[in-house]
């Protein structure tokens, strides 16, 4: 016959009396078949008759049966409706998978199968030797009802088994034959109803595109090459069996549809890998009286397969977060953190020496007038393509990637769109970073201040590294900021070992935490010391983020007689973090110190209540946590979600204060302590974020005596005043009446910062702290009205100094390690400041009642302090004495000496104050009752005395 058109991964069996559609499952008999949705053939096939696949057809394997071909990788059992050996023996012979059997043709034998008892021997099994059924000696049983002459009729009178409901084009049909139905009776009921309840319902059939009809021919069995595409064990073009409980669906496009008998599989005839279960309404036919084959205990097999499993569902893995996904593997060399040196930086050629490549360092700020000798990046010389900056790493490095920004300036917008990276180990042959064959092209900046970060190609091992601009801004010149990523690699030329960063004493939790992550470690350091630790709340931020805020003491959550309250504030600027992690660093090495009995640390925590509030911003700092530590910038995440800056937002009382001293009202009919809030600030449409509402709320609800406000980006300690007394000035010094104990605090914390106080270190910016020991006042700085520094020490008692503590606002995490070395000392002596000064107990002489909110003041000094609830007060003084006087309402006021020594121990000084009398008479009482006759005898004392004064006077 014609070849067939090529399909691949499909086989047909040629029956005795006709065709077989795997897909349709129509057949008239013994059929042939065609697999995984192929066309039914068009051509009847005879008894003996055999057909073609046509050339071309891969994927496939042809098997001679005994009435015809069977092509496929998978076999299908061909069952006669009467004979109940049938079933088993064509399953010996067609069902082994690489298994060739003869052609009819060539071996008259093949064409017969024994029906009788007994399996076949293996060389017959081989080769497909047998007698059809009813055919040989022991059968003894009818002829199969589909190889008879009616079989005969129905495969000659039309183009396959389905092309009697659907036409001479042979698409597919459903099966309903005269075989099944003649093996219905051979069936126990029970049975019958139980496989169709358990087999699935097969899919919907589709019609079949017409084909032509192919013309009979002879067929020469030939045996299958391994090498062949379709030679068992290749899985090329052959369509794999499909696994257990599942369904193969047709491919797309194909023309016929599964049928219930092709997609169910028929008992006995189970593919290879795994039998398939029957489908609903496809019973095995048997005969009448005859028993189950061996094969249908598989039924239970396959009844516990097609049961629906439940597979577990895998553990999500945690996501990781958007820092650390964005986060270099490879550490920054130290460009913006100073690590890196001047005499590191080189460059082709610089504008001047305020732009020269000691200047281009990543987010260093420039100053504030056009030409100053410390300006916002490096600007080369000449605009070409030759221009570069270069950066000696002094070891062998790991170049992992470059970031860039451009000049900051407020007068003019220069920065470079692209740009090239070569590398050199000797600064004479360098080499380009290749993107493979062609050398890479590196996208700039947009803007002058967002940094950018490219990752290289590959990682390139070399000590010098140049970064060359190709194209910059129209309207500038040829500026830029950077700093390079790179991990530090051992010198092999080198005997000696280079010398690492100094490990830190404590191992504490050195990394950059989240919101969620601060909250673990903070439990974990509760659950650790519980007996000395607190964690409370003291609000919320706009996003609903709580304050948290960790208290350490001996009692903890309980106020102390005569114990001060100390405080730490840290993130107020979300992107200046350093301050956040050093206060989670405090908390794990007071928790662990005081564990293992450190003496100092021990003391500072049963004699002093210490707050520790990490993140007065934490909507702004998950802002710059989520760029990371060198793509934040600097000042994404500065301010809160609203666009407040909290440094900015406090209620402003120096206005107030300096307009009643200028009117001599302070202190006698204004106050010089204690100022109270003005009621604009107290609206409820004021400009206030919720955290400065929740900050103020924490000031007066404890008596806080000391604190620090951790800030970043410099390298200095400022105390107030922040805000300058004349209003138009930018810059002026403005001090306090305690202007001397606020330079000792600021002078306490910086000469003990190891960075601080270090005699090599470079300026971060353009500001030389170092000229006034790294300690100025705030307003002869830069003028802040509304900060924090100002409205702590006019409505509180408490003092509170800023500390800025790194010219790196977002330092890598790998430098974490270094600035609590550089801090720890810091930390620890300034909170033991509290104790400086003079402190006491107010007390009702005649109770012995602490008496709150009395007035304590020092002679020369115009700033007062109060006594909190219980009656007790500190004040800070430096040494030398003093004569302080205690007043309240309703009591006469004392006055004593205090005298406070160079010790670091407070100098007790308390009051025994009497209440007032109620006031002296002259004369009767209203209604004319007699006076007292104490009374009228003090009276009388009083006019003597008052005599005798003026008779001595001249």
């Amino acid at each position: 016959m014609p070849a067939e058109p090529r399909e691949r991964g499909h086989h047909r069996m040629l029956g005795t009396v006709g065709t077989w559609d795997l897909d349709s499952g129509d057949t008239a008999g013994c059929w042939g078949q065609w697999g995984h949705g192929a066309r039914t053939l068009g051509t009847p096939q005879g008894a003996g008759g055999s057909g073609d696949m046509g050339p071309g057809q891969r994927g496939h394997r042809r098997v001679l049966g005994a009435a015809g071909t069977r092509w496929g990788h998978r076999a299908r059992t061909a069952e006669c409706a009467g004979c109940s050996r049938c079933p088993l023996i064509l399953e010996q012979l067609v069902t082994r998978r690489g298994t060739v059997l003869p052609d009819a043709s060539a071996d008259p034998r093949a064409a017969r199968w024994d029906p009788c008892p007994g399996p076949l021997p293996g060389a017959a099994r081989r080769s497909g030797a047998g007698k059809q059924c009813g055919q040989g000696s022991g059968c003894g049983q009818r002829p199969c009802p589909g190889w008879g002459q009616r079989g005969l009729a129905e495969g000659r009178g039309r183009a396959g088994p389905g092309a009697g409901r659907q036409g001479r084009a042979g698409s597919a049909g459903p099966l309903r034959s005269a075989p099944l139905r003649s093996a219905m009776p051979g069936l126990p009921l029970a049975l019958l109803l139980l496989l169709l309840l358990l087999a699935p319902p097969a899919p919907p059939a589709r019609a079949a595109p017409p084909r032509s009809t192919p013309r009979p021919r002879e067929m020469t069995a030939t045996p299958a090459e391994p090498g062949r595409p379709g030679a068992p064990g290749m899985g090329t073009g052959t369509a794999a069996a499909p696994p257990e409980g599942t369904a193969t669906a047709p491919p797309k496009g194909t023309a016929s549809a599964p049928s219930k008998a092709a997609t169910g599989g028929w008992p006995g005839s189970a593919a290879p890998a795994s039998p398939a279960p029957p489908e609903r309404g496809s019973p095995k036919q048997m005969g009448p009286g005859a028993t189950a084959p061996a094969p249908r205990k598989k039924l239970v097999r396959v009844k516990v397969v097609k049961k629906k499993v439940v597979k577990k569902k895998k553990p999500k893995a945690p996501a990781k977060d958007a820092a650390a996904l964005q986060e270099p593997q490879c550490p920054p060399l130290g460009l913006e953190s100073l690590r890196v040196l001047d005499s590191q930086l080189r460059a082709s050629s610089d504008k001047r020496y305020g732009l020269g490549a000691h200047r281009g360092r990543l987010n260093i700020q420039s100053g504030l007038y056009d030409g100053d000798f410390y300006d916002g990046g490096w600007c080369a010389g000449q605009e070409d393509t030759k221009q570069w900056l270069e950066v000696d790493a002094r070891r062998l490095t790991n170049f992992t990637g470059v970031i860039t920004q451009g000049l900051n300036s407020i007068w003019t917008y220069d920065w470079v769109t692209s740009y090239k990276v070569q590398v050199s180990n000797d600064t004479y042959t360098w080499h380009p970073c290749r993107n493979g064959t062609e050398e890479a092209v590196f996208p700039g900046n947009k803007d002058p201040e967002t940094p950018v970060l490219n990752l290289l190609p590959s990682p390139v091992v070399a000590r010098y590294l140049r970064i060359n601009p190709q194209t910059w801004f129209p309207n500038g010149t040829i500026c830029l900021r950077a700093e390079v990523l790179g991990c530090p690699l051992p010198d092999p030329n080198n005997i000696y070992a280079w010398q690492s960063q100094p490990l830190p004493s404590s191992k504490l939790d050195f990394r950059h935490h989240n919101y969620k992550e601060m909250r673990k470690l903070m439990k974990r350091v509760n659950d650790e010391c519980p007996d000395i630790t607190r964690i409370y709340s003291i609000g919320k931020s706009y996003l609903g983020l709580k304050m948290y805020v960790m208290e350490i003491s001996d009692n903890p959550g309980q106020h102390e007689v005569g114990e001060p309250e100390f405080r730490y504030v840290a993130g107020m600027h979300g992107n200046e973090v350093l301050g956040r992690e050093l206060l989670l660093n405090l908390m794990e090495y007071l928790c662990r110190e005081f564990r293992l009995g450190n003496p100092r640390v021990v003391q500072l925590v049963t004699e002093t209540r210490i707050h520790l509030l990490p993140s007065m911003n934490p909507d702004g700092y998950e802002t710059a946590y989520k760029l990371g530590s060198e793509l934040s910038g600097w000042a994404m995440g500065r301010w809160t979600y609203e666009g407040i800056d909290l440094n900015h937002n406090f209620a402003d009382l120096n206005t107030v204060l300096w307009d009643a001293e200028d009117n001599d009202l302070v202190p006698h009919e204004f106050p010089n302590h204690y100022i109270p809030i003005p009621e604009y600030y107290t609206f409820a449409n004021a400009t206030v974020a919720p955290e400065t509402r929740a900050v103020i709320d924490w000031m007066q609800r404890y008596p806080f005596v000391l604190s620090a406000n951790l800030h970043g980006g410099e390298l200095v300690v400022t105390y107030p005043f922040d805000m300058t007394r004349t209003y138009w000035k930018a810059q002026e010094l403005t001090p306090t009446a305690d202007d001397g104990v606020f330079r000792w605090l600021a002078t306490v914390y910086a000469t003990s910062n190891l960075a601080m106080a270090s005699e090599e270190r470079r300026l971060c910016h353009y500001d030389d702290f170092t000229r006034f020991g790294n300690i100025i006042n705030g307003a002869n700085w830069h003028t802040v009205p509304g900060s924090m520094n100002d409205f702590s020490y006019l409505h509180t008692n408490c003092f509170e100094i800023t500390v800025e503590l790194s010219c790196d606002k977002f330092p890598h995490a790998s430098e974490l390690p270094a600035e609590w070395e550089n801090n720890r000392e810091s930390l620890l002596l300034y909170m033991e400041q509290v104790h400086r000064g003079i402190k006491g107990v107010v007390r009702d002489r005649d109770t012995e009642q602490g008496i709150a909110n009395a007035v304590i003041s020092v002679d020369g000094i115009n700033h007062d302090v109060r006594t909190a609830f219980d009656g007790d007060y500190w004040r800070l003084l430096n040494p030398g004495e003093y004569e302080v006087t205690a007043r309240a309402e309703g009591y006469e006021a004392a006055t004593q000496p205090c005298r406070v020594s160079y010790e670091n121990v407070p100098t007790p000084c308390s009051f025994r104050l009497a209440r007032l009398r109620p006031r002296r008479l002259q004369g009767r009482p209203a209604g004319g009752a007699r006076p007292p006759p104490d009374l009228l005898l003090r009276l009388r004392r009083q006019r003597l005395r008052r005599l005798r004064a003026h008779r001595r006077a001249p």
